[in-house]
């Protein structure tokens, strides 16, 4: 039997992600009792911004800002916004993304995504600085030696490449976004950020069409 798959793209650093972030975990816990032998959840990062040594410029800096606050006004999200003051702010998500593919390889994937956003979004610290992503390591108490080897990497940055292409190549182009595929059908689902059920409903009819997945 072929399960379906739902992609969940997503940038680590993307603060729609970090807004979408409670509703998503109800629909993964959802999805897990309800469809656990018929579906799977693949995460794709979907690469928000490219690797830079440039700071932001000061324009920027007050745009993404302005974001934050409309998704705290529109959610309730938590931001900490001595974020600015404290740090360089760069325009630069890769290394979160290649962090969360190095620890994917650890088999902590959901932990280091959880922990660059309460990192970058909480705690103030810069996600795009690779000692901030390495203290994240040990914190979670990954292999710090491999995590590093594989930090900087020349094949995990392939692999990112590879994952964002194919991100992509199914619509992916913004963050959060869903995707359902199954056989050869894929399928966008769009996001709902403070409703789960939509979400879920719209999966089990998706589902019910092919009854050899259930």
């Amino acid at each position: 039997m072929t399960k379906a798959k739902l992609y969940y793209v997503h940038d680590p650093m993307c603060s729609w992600c970090w807004g979408y972030q409670p509703t998503w975990t109800q629909i993964e816990q959802s999805l897990e009792e309800e469809f656990s032998s018929s579906l799977e959840v693949h995460y794709l990062v979907g690469g928000l911004a490219p690797d830079s040594d440039e700071p932001m410029t000061q324009a920027m800096q007050q745009q993404i800002s302005s974001y934050w606050r409309k998704i705290s006004d529109y959610l309730g999200t938590e931001f900490n916004y001595d974020f600015w003051q404290n740090n360089t702010p760069r325009r630069s998500t890769y290394p979160a993304c290649r962090a969360v593919l190095a620890a994917r390889a650890q088999g902590a994937e959901k932990a280091m995504i959880s922990a660059i956003q309460n990192a970058y979004y909480l705690r103030a610290l810069n996600p795009s600085d690779i000692l901030v992503l390495q203290q994240l390591a040990a914190e979670l108490q990954l292999d710090t030696k491999q995590f590093q080897d594989d930090l900087q990497s020349e094949q995990l940055n392939q692999r990112l490449l590879q994952e964002i292409d194919f991100a992509r190549s199914i619509g992916g182009n913004s963050f959060p976004s869903l995707f359902l595929q199954r056989d050869k059908d894929v399928v966008e689902l769009p996001i709902d950020y403070q409703d789960k059920h939509k979400t879920v409903q719209q999966i089990r009819a998706v589902l019910t069409a092919y009854p050899s997945s259930q």
